[in-house]
């Protein structure tokens, strides 16, 4: 006899959204830098090794949906300060640190309280380590082409942070006692 699974809640559900939409987006992201920037292709190749964590969160989901809402801004988090080292401050990838915030203030119940203000505190910590201790960029870039992607990364940003605000957008946060 099979066991079926109870239908994800609606903030898991969101975050299994994220997840997917950021893995089919992550290919695309060097395809971008090759084309606007012209050199970089193999650096930015680099940005790909995240995309196995996010396609985790999907299946992580149906096992602990806590989890998958716990991961999905760690994993962000994380991608975020690799990229920023790769890249370099100039770039703007660290302005997805904004999306990692987003995802922390919205992907809990109200009685998970504590794991959101703990997911706000280790987004904004390693936002300070980047600042401040991250040290200079994996690759060098021109003054030329960071302006490039600086606005590559502007316009992704707010792409993400709109489709996270219009996703989440509605979705009850507290759960019934039982």
């Amino acid at each position: 006899m099979t066991q079926t699974r109870p239908p994800l809640d609606p903030l898991t559900q969101a975050t299994v959204t994220i997840a997917w939409v950021i893995v089919f987006n992550k290919p695309f992201y060097p395809v971008y830098v090759w084309y606007l920037v012209g050199n970089g292709v193999a650096a930015s190749c680099a940005t790909l090794l995240a995309a196995p964590l996010f396609l985790a969160i999907p299946f992580i989901a149906r096992q602990s949906p806590l989890m998958a809402r716990l991961a999905l801004p760690i994993v962000g988090t994380l991608d975020t300060l690799f990229e920023t080292k790769l890249f370099g401050h100039g770039s703007g990838t660290a302005l997805f640190f904004g999306a990692c915030f987003m995802l922390s203030a919205l992907s809990f119940f109200a009685q998970e309280k504590w794991w959101q203000r703990s997911m706000a505190a280790f987004v904004f910590a390693v936002f300070l380590f980047s600042q401040y201790l991250l040290g200079p960029p994996l690759r060098v870039w021109s003054d030329p082409d960071l302006a490039i992607l600086l606005r590559l990364n502007m316009f992704s940003v707010a792409c993400l942070m709109a489709f996270i605000a219009i996703r989440y957008a509605g979705l009850e946060t507290r759960r019934e006692r039982q």
